[in-house]
């Protein structure tokens, strides 16, 4: 883990009120793992306070993506950003999906992301073994915010129909493995917690292998401030901390 201030390289819109920001670290693109994220102060001033995370969307070279879109006054901040100008970083923080996806037992990497829970998988399909079978499921609340960079193989859900399946990505998932057999399939998987549950509970079904990447605020990154507990499930202790146990969990050992 450092503290660095990066240099800005860009910032660009990819897909409907979706933002790509690569800054430059020799750093962090050094020692970055698939799952882990950084944690960014927006500006120099008292507000906003607190840190944002995010996961690494991408690495290359010694430049550094994450993923972002605008919700509230620190990703206005960073959506103004110009290439040359200052962030304060911290990372790379957290355990990510390396163990899950360097174990073996597995021959099919299935990934499921919701919304920005494409952020992690970029960087993780860059990493993958040459050697695994790699279908992605991408759900969007519509056609114009589909993210598909780094991806293969996609298959796309919608919420409003406009592209591919209409309905949730769990439910594509569902659909899919019903019509499809694949040889020891692994999910890995990220996005809003009430759709991490229904997957959970499909994968749990299936006796189907799950990791997932926890979305949560995470004011500190390192665990001091012991704001990201989430419960487990027969752990050694009744809470993990998200940023520092996580992001990335095996679904069936946390309660989602």
């Amino acid at each position: 883990m450092v503290q660095t201030h990066a240099p800005v390289h860009s910032v660009e819109e990819i897909a409907s009120g979706i933002f790509r920001l690569v800054f430059r670290s020799h750093e962090l693109a050094a020692t970055a793992q698939p799952g882990q994220f950084v944690n960014v102060k927006v500006n120099d001033s008292l507000f906003p306070l607190l840190r944002r995370p995010f996961s690494i969307f991408f690495v290359e070279g010694d430049l550094v993506s994450i993923l972002f879109n605008v919700i509230g006054e620190g990703t206005r901040i960073l959506v103004g950003k110009k290439p040359g100008d200052v962030i304060d970083v911290i990372g790379p923080l957290g355990n990510g999906f390396s163990a899950a996806m360097n174990s073996g037992g597995y021959k099919t990497a299935v990934i499921v992301a919701g919304g920005l829970g494409i952020a992690p998988f970029p960087f993780f399909l860059s990493k993958l073994e040459k050697n695994k079978n790699v279908l992605s499921f991408i759900g969007a609340r519509t056609a114009n915010q589909i993210v598909r960079f780094g991806f293969n193989r996609i298959h796309i859900a919608t919420d409003d129909g406009s592209e591919g399946f209409s309905g949730n990505v769990v439910d594509l998932l569902a659909e899919h493995f019903s019509d499809h057999r694949y040889e020891l399939p692994r999910i890995f998987s990220c996005g809003p917690t009430r759709m991490l549950k229904r997957l959970s509970e499909f994968t749990q079904k299936k006796n189907i292998a799950c990791y997932a990447s926890l979305e949560c605020a995470m004011a500190c990154g390192i665990g001091l401030c012991q704001g990201c507990p989430v419960e487990t499930i027969n752990g050694k202790k009744k809470y993990a901390l998200v940023c520092r146990e996580g992001p990335v969990f095996e679904t069936g050992a946390v309660f989602l």
